[in-house]
């Protein structure tokens, strides 16, 4: 038996839920290729066989073979039983029966998301907390383990297959959302679809979400635990109906969202979507956030031609389930305020703050400590309070978010810059004396504009006034 560690653990049915797409033909009975898997893996891997059994799958005689099977010529696929099978089930194969949901997906930005590696953050993984320790014959020089086990179980890795046919341990196990498979598709559908029942149920619990949405850059979990909806869906999740196949909101359940209702789910207007960006309407990965399709565009996704004002139409038609449109309206406008607040105080001058000090850094990403002051600003607290407004989370928006924002620019970021400004201004070099200048200007110019006047304590006296009368109003309030 060939690779038999491999087959024993991976060797069952794994798609998505249903094969109900035009042109999937369901099966009269199950293939004799998939009878002759059973009779050994029935035994040897019961609780796989077990978690088929109660899947969709078995129920529509679709078995191990359907989904494992390979052409020889395929880079990972190996002979087993004198059947040609691979370990990695991609969406690519997911395609023959699950067109619609594979292409919504293909689409999407999950299914980009392993292009993260190289990046930013990548570095940090892989140069800042991590060395090339992690030998294997994939990489012979070496790998990060920190990015291994962290970055790439979340964003996917690309996967490489050995000489022997044998997947390389650094690349694989991995259900990263966007792995990159040896068929040279992008994705993996087990992310939120767990091998081997595959449960739909399973797909729309937040804590399915909360794999990776969740911790200091993106706490989308925290938040969603925090909201409104996240009380409501602890009390009311046994209410929810999530083993039903038709799964509508205001339909079939009421009490609760989970993320999967707002992001994916039917609604009485919508069908399901597996593109999750078809609802946002603000994309608040960057340090400045911009609007969906302006990062579709870049990545060559059809969304680009979707404008955010239709993406806000879907979700506001979610809400209007259980909101009436005063309240959805009015949610928008707080939620656009932030973004605007949090654009005009502090990312749009950080941003002019650090290219002003770029000529007297060290030349080394994340080789100075403002990198890592202004990394954290937009990275960590900056996605935090738009994450947190989006999602109606008050205090990630506030205490993780616009305090934490406040407090390290004006403690912590401005003070470095001020330091740096003054330690060039006397150099040798007139370069850097120039830098070092402009550099001065700059914060001057920040620190005088409106929004941060009062650190100098220039505050507007017309605002000091209502301040004032203000703070008397409320102890008259309540004396």
């Amino acid at each position: 038996m060939l690779r038999s560690v491999h087959v024993l653990t991976c060797i069952l049915a794994t798609a998505a839920a249903t094969a109900a797409n035009a042109g999937a033909t369901i099966p009269a009975q199950l293939s004799e290729e998939s009878k002759t898997c059973i009779k050994c893996h029935k035994d040897s891997d019961p609780g796989i066989y077990q978690q088929w059994g109660s899947s969709r799958h078995y129920r529509a005689n679709v078995g191990c073979y359907e989904c494992h099977k390979a052409d020889p010529k395929d880079a990972d696929a190996f002979e087993h039983f004198d059947t040609h099978i691979a370990i990695i089930v991609s969406p690519k194969d997911c395609s023959k029966c699950h067109e619609r949901e594979a292409a919504e997906f293909a689409g999407s930005h999950h299914s980009k998301a392993a292009r993260i590696l190289g990046s930013l953050d990548n570095r940090l993984a892989e140069v800042v907390e991590g060395n090339r320790g992690f030998v294997t014959e994939g990489f012979p020089h070496g790998n990060s383990a920190a990015a291994v086990n962290g970055c790439w179980q979340c964003h996917g890795s690309v996967i490489k297959v050995l000489e022997d046919g044998e997947l390389d341990p650094a690349t694989w196990p991995n259900t990263g959302i966007g792995r990159i498979n040896p068929d040279g598709s992008e994705g993996s559908c087990s992310a939120c679809h767990s091998r081997h029942s595959f449960s739909a149920a399973q797909a729309r619990q937040p804590d399915n979400c909360g794999k990776c949405h969740m911790g200091p850059d993106h706490p989308q979990k925290e938040i969603f635990y925090e909201s409104k909806h996240g009380i409501a869906y602890v009390a009311n999740k046994d209410k929810l109906n999530m083993d039903r196949d038709k799964w509508i909101v205001g339909e079939d359940y009421h009490a609760a969202p989970t993320c999967a209702t707002c992001h994916m789910s039917a609604t009485k207007d919508q069908p399901v979507t597996h593109d999750i960006g078809m609802r946002i309407s603000w994309n608040n990965r960057p340090p400045v956030s911009i609007r969906p399709e302006v990062s579709d565009a870049k990545l060559g996704l059809p969304g680009k031609d979707v404008p955010w004002q239709k993406r806000r139409e879907n979700m506001q038609n979610v809400c209007l389930n259980c909101h009436d449109t005063m309240w959805v309206d009015n949610f928008y406008v707080q939620y656009d305020a932030l973004i605007e607040l949090y654009h005009d105080k502090f990312a749009k001058p950080g941003l002019a703050l650090m290219a002003a000090a770029k000529p007297l850094l060290r030349p080394v990403p994340f080789g100075n400590k403002l990198d890592f002051i202004w990394f954290e600003l937009w990275h960590h607290e900056g996605r935090r309070a738009r994450h947190g407004a989006s999602m109606m989370g008050p205090d990630y928006t506030h205490w993780h978010g616009t305090y934490e924002i406040a407090r390290n620019f004006y403690t912590e970021m401005i003070p470095e810059l001020q330091e740096l400004a003054q330690h060039n201004l006397h150099s040798d070099d007139p370069a850097r004396q120039a830098a070092a200048k402009a550099l001065e200007a700059k914060i001057d110019e920040v620190l005088n504009s409106s929004n941060h006047r009062w650190y100098l304590n220039k505050l507007d006296p017309a605002e000091a006034e209502r301040r004032k009368k203000a703070a008397s109003d409320f102890k008259k309030r309540y004396e």
